[in-house]
């Protein structure tokens, strides 16, 4: 066995890396988790005096509100992504594949809502909103957010796409195929990774947005980000400790899953450059 490497052949400093890593993003979510399971927590106890679950009783309350906001925000979330990676996938390709005069200034353009502050476009777009009536509705809501969601999935798809090799598109083609089989057995399948991280981008910033909700969904659209800061400004550590904890779950499944499948399609990728 080499020096400074346990069993597994990890360098120990790479080992130290990693704990390091973990305890770094870990150690902030253990207070939320006692919170949610607190009856009073008080300065300098470092425990709780007494326990009590009436935060997540009041969570999975059907007269509460957390639940309903909960499904809201994956709705609005998913729909985000959907229209992030419709719009998302032909930008990427031009922006990927071909020169064309303008194109830095297009690329400045796309990047710009990541240099504005969002909530100097919100309000620019609340009186363009009031008119057309989407303001106040999830429609609105969906719409507004792929203002932050577009340019990420724009550019992780340039990105796939320089590397892209429209070839294999032409012999389908010239084999037969219609644009749509072209797409689904030949394209779809070479960026599909890249469409996965996209979404993943689109979905998890979506997924938080709150200045944008709360003025295009001008307080009537709920979603979670609005109760979690509702709840934190009110005092309420218990429900907010909660709250907390199903907001980043699904965060961090996404990620999971969203590893395990990209891992899995790298290698496929690295076998069809193979042929």
């Amino acid at each position: 066995m080499a020096p400074g490497k346990n069993g597994q052949g990890l360098p120990t400093l790479v080992w130290f890396s990693l704990a390091l890593l973990v305890t770094w993003l870990i150690l902030p979510l253990l207070p939320l988790a006692v919170w949610s399971v607190s009856r009073s927590w008080y300065f300098p106890d470092l425990l709780p005096s007494a326990y009590s679950a009436r935060a997540w009783t009041y969570v999975f309350s059907p007269t509460s509100d957390i639940l309903p906001a909960l499904g809201r925000t994956a709705l609005i979330a998913l729909g985000a992504t959907f229209l992030s990676a419709l719009v998302g996938l032909p930008a990427g390709r031009a922006l990927g594949l071909y020169q064309f005069r303008g194109k830095a200034i297009v690329e400045l353009l796309i990047l710009a809502p990541t240099i504005v502050p969002g909530i100097a476009v919100a309000l620019g777009l609340h009186v363009v909103f009031l008119k057309l009536g989407l303001a106040g509705t999830a429609g609105g809501v969906v719409i507004v957010h792929l203002i932050p969601t577009l340019p990420y999935m724009v550019l992780v798809m340039a990105g796939i796409f320089s590397n892209y090799n429209p070839d294999a598109e032409a012999q389908a083609r010239s084999l037969g195929a219609g644009y749509f089989q072209t797409f689904y057995y030949v394209t779809l399948p070479a960026i599909l990774p890249g469409l996965l991280i996209g979404s993943l981008f689109a979905f998890l910033v979506s997924w938080s947005q709150y200045i944008l909700t709360l003025l295009i969904g001008s307080g009537r659209v709920v979603t979670l980000p609005l109760l979690l800061f509702n709840f934190a400004s009110a005092g309420r550590n218990d429900i907010t400790g909660a709250i907390s904890i199903i907001y980043i779950l699904p965060g961090i499944l996404l990620l999971f899953l969203g590893a395990r499948h990209l891992t899995g399609r790298n290698r496929t990728l690295e076998n069809l450059k193979q042929i």
